[in-house]
């Protein structure tokens, strides 16, 4: 299955860029023991991001990477890669849900949008003590009123253990006030944590802007997400706290 994103204008390093260089949707399926497998890659603008990944964990795709191919690119492509594993027909129709919630977004406005909804969070104060709280986590306020909240995870890499002070680490910084505030951070997660962790940050409204990794052989092996959200602060940490619920259980299931 392919879909080349001719829909939308595309410029690169000044350039006009042609949809056949690298703009193409596609999934392919390959015969597996119980059905079918599942490896695609779809085109998606900044604000297309988060309803396609409602729609694929809808019908049990899972988001393998999220992350763009270019620099000063017109507007800002990514390519959020997809996988799964069952009925190919399912599967298939899980791909066509993607797309269409992705031209869901274009029909009702067809340049991208510049940015989330909602009105931007202004400097206030945080209630870092309720943060703590709702988290079970600490917090630290930081310059500008920032509450963060920073967790270490282990690994081994060249025979050596390192943690949090090598990179290693889970974080979320709250920004602006308990009536408006903004959330964005990095979930560090094991494979078999990323799925649960990314399902919790959508149902809570947290936006997922990248999924990738930042080293290269470790063990076990760690995958980060990047996130934003805006709202009320008791929320966004509510949502921040269900993503550590989500990997706290996968990891009761097997995970490190």
């Amino acid at each position: 299955m392919t879909w080349a994103r001719s829909d939308v204008p595309v410029r690169i390093d000044g350039m006009s860029f042609p949809v056949v260089a690298g703009l193409t949707s596609w999934a392919a399926f390959s015969p597996a023991a119980g059905g079918a497998m599942l490896m695609g890659d779809v085109v998606v603008f900044q604000d297309e991001v988060s309803p396609a990944m409602d729609a694929a964990f809808a019908h049990g795709i899972e988001i393998t990477a999220l992350h763009n191919h270019f620099f000063h690119d017109e507007p800002r492509v990514y390519f959020m890669h997809i996988g799964g594993h069952g009925d190919a027909a399912q599967l298939a129709r899980g791909v066509e849900a993607i797309w269409d919630a992705i031209r869901g977004v274009r029909s009702k406005l067809p340049e991208p949008a510049s940015s989330f909804p909602g009105e931007a969070p202004v400097p206030g104060r945080i209630d870092a003590a309720m943060i703590a709280r709702i988290t079970g986590q600490e917090t630290a306020l930081k310059d500008g009123g920032v509450v963060k909240i920073t967790i270490g995870r282990e690994a081994v890499m060249h025979g050596a253990r390192f943690g949090g002070s090598m990179g290693l680490t889970t974080w979320a910084a709250f920004t602006g006030s308990d009536e408006l505030a903004a959330i964005d951070g990095d979930l560090a997660m094991t494979a078999s944590e990323v799925q649960p962790v990314l399902r919790a940050l959508r149902r809570a409204g947290i936006h997922v802007v990248a999924l990738h990794n930042h080293m290269i052989g470790e063990e076990p092996a760690y995958f980060f997400t990047h996130f934003w959200g805006k709202g009320l602060a008791a929320d966004l940490a509510r949502g921040f706290r269900s993503a550590l619920d989500a990997q706290r259980e996968a990891r009761r299931g097997g995970a490190h």
